[in-house]
């Protein structure tokens, strides 16, 4: 039976027919509406009069193009497994990673995951002082003093709970249960590449970075104010 979820939108990018009917049918089972590659050849064409919820696609090449058009979540599902095309389409601006082949319930839950995070609104309102740092959570948008730096939901989430706990080191299981919904180490690459990201965004000086910290064996933590001597939790 179909899910009551409003008629969602989601875009597929599959270059294998066989593959995007399948995506389509599963997803359409589920009650969203789905358009494929085939119905929008240019996936930034998709993003004028139709604004989909969620992409789709099979590579970081799609993902990058999307990416350049809208902070709408992304997934990437592909027979690729290892970790270099992981980290590639993560680093592509991907929220997400699915190997092919795929259980149905694990793609649906990321599905739902991605759609929960990036297409509903924040449950907090106003705003996040953190230092130099502040955040919209009316507008999903964060400013380093008066710049603006533009995020994926992914990005917002995971900085927004380090945000939250200044100064505090964050294990990576922490941090993945979180903005995962995954503890395992295998995904560490997941959250390693978000941190670049991050850390490419908001340091002066990405491979020394003042901000975001990395606390050897555990996890990461903010340091709100970018100088040295803050007090640890």
């Amino acid at each position: 039976m179909a899910t009551a979820i409003g008629r969602l939108c989601v875009l597929v990018v599959e270059g294998e027919a066989a593959i995007a009917r399948e995506l389509q049918n599963v997803l359409s089972a589920e009650g969203y509406h789905v358009r494929t590659a085939d119905d929008a050849p240019m996936p930034e064409a998709a993003f004028g009069e139709w604004r989909p919820n969620l992409a789709i696609v099979d590579d970081a090449e799609s993902c990058r193009r999307i990416r350049a058009a809208s902070n709408v979540p992304v997934i990437v599902v592909s027979e690729e497994s290892d970790e270099r095309s992981k980290v590639e389409a993560l680093d592509s601006g991907a929220d997400d990673y699915v190997s092919r082949p795929f259980g149905v319930g694990e793609l649906l839950a990321r599905v739902r995951a991605a759609v929960r995070r990036g297409a509903e609104p924040s449950a907090a309102t106003g705003w996040l002082d953190a230092g130099d740092f502040h955040v919209d959570f009316d507008g999903r948008r964060v400013y380093v003093g008066a710049r603006q730096v533009r995020l994926t939901p992914k990005q917002f989430d995971l900085f927004v709970l380090m945000a939250r706990h200044p100064n505090r080191v964050l294990s990576h299981q922490m941090l993945l249960g979180a903005v995962w919904a995954v503890t395992s180490g295998y995904h560490l690459e997941y959250l390693r590449t978000f941190m670049w990201q991050l850390r490419r965004k908001f340091e002066p000086d990405p491979s020394a970075p003042r901000y975001l910290v990395s606390v050897p064996c555990l996890g990461y933590r903010l340091n709100p104010s970018g100088l040295t001597g803050e007090t640890l939790r």
